[in-house]
């Protein structure tokens, strides 16, 4: 069945309802790799220890998280062939170590980009201390249904990438990813077999299941916080990025970073072994300057 972007805008958002705790907190930072590589080091076990606990940026991502909503048979998508395309997070304020909050995801909008070029559906997330009521954090994302296009909508792309300054960048660093990595980080909520099963990856054209788009996102993410030196969550108002190739976990990751003012990083991650940019059109807004 032929997708229908009117009926995709016309259904009722998601309300999720979410408890989360310190453990939580925790599994989260561990998805993205922290602790790996120095399980000691005060700068990691913020991230991952109970005493002093601070919740990383892009743990908004799985707050209030809706589960792999494309699954639904209501959507009539065809999610075997879904991948992420974008993703953004900006925060309205500090994200609590534990608590409840409520998620509202509705979907935004609907692109075709031609019968054998997929679709592009762009959805967000509005996510909201259920106690005081106050909004900590948007959540977007574009999510690219490679088998729903050719419907006749509109081919024009509702976003327009962040450009890459054209010159060398002013810092490069290095970020493993490890083989268990996938497993680790769906524990926090993102089930989406393509991830875990390696006959849904073969089915959905990839030799071994790759790592969610939103791990490569927060280990990247998190790399980019100490390129003050400080490693401060607190910075951190907004990330963007695009999702050009996925990663295999165990790769490794270079990341390119360039500073376009004190308030704004520039930033592409690519896998040198495999020859493939990760991450494209990355921006990193902050509060602070550096």
């Amino acid at each position: 069945m032929p997708l229908d972007p009117d009926y995709l805008l016309g259904l009722p958002p998601i309300e999720t309802t979410h408890s989360y705790t310190a453990r939580d907190t925790i599994l989260y930072a561990l998805g993205v790799g922290v602790g790996r590589r120095a399980p000691c080091d005060p700068d990691e076990l913020q991230f991952v220890f109970e005493e002093g606990l601070k919740p990383l940026p892009t743990m908004a991502v799985v707050l209030a998280y809706p589960g792999f909503w494309a699954k639904d048979p209501k959507y009539r998508l065809d999610w075997r062939r879904i991948l992420h395309g974008e993703q953004s997070v900006e925060i309205h304020a500090p994200l609590p170590i534990e608590g409840v909050v409520t998620g509202v995801t509705r979907i935004d909008g609907v692109v075709d980009k031609g019968f054998d070029k997929g679709a592009l559906i762009y959805s967000s997330r509005r996510i909201i201390e259920q106690y005081s009521g106050r909004q900590l954090a948007t959540v977007r994302q574009v999510t690219f249904a490679r088998g729903d296009g050719g419907f006749g909508g509109s081919s024009k792309s509702r976003s327009i990438p962040h450009e890459i300054p054209n010159r060398s960048p002013d810092i490069v660093f290095y970020v493993p990813t490890y083989p268990d990595q996938a497993l680790i980080y769906r524990l926090s909520g993102d089930f989406n077999p393509l991830h875990a099963d390696p006959v849904v990856a073969r089915s959905a054209g990839f030799t071994v299941p790759i790592l969610h788009g939103l791990a490569t996102f927060g280990t990247v993410g998190r790399e980019l916080m100490r390129v003050d030196g400080a490693s401060r969550p607190e910075i951190v108002q907004r990330i963007d990025a695009r999702f050009s190739s996925p990663v295999i976990p165990g790769d490794h990751i270079e990341v390119e970073a360039w500073r376009e003012d004190s308030r704004v990083i520039s930033f592409r991650a690519r896998v040198p072994s495999r020859g493939v940019v990760v991450l494209q059109n990355g921006r990193l807004q902050l509060n602070d300057p550096l």
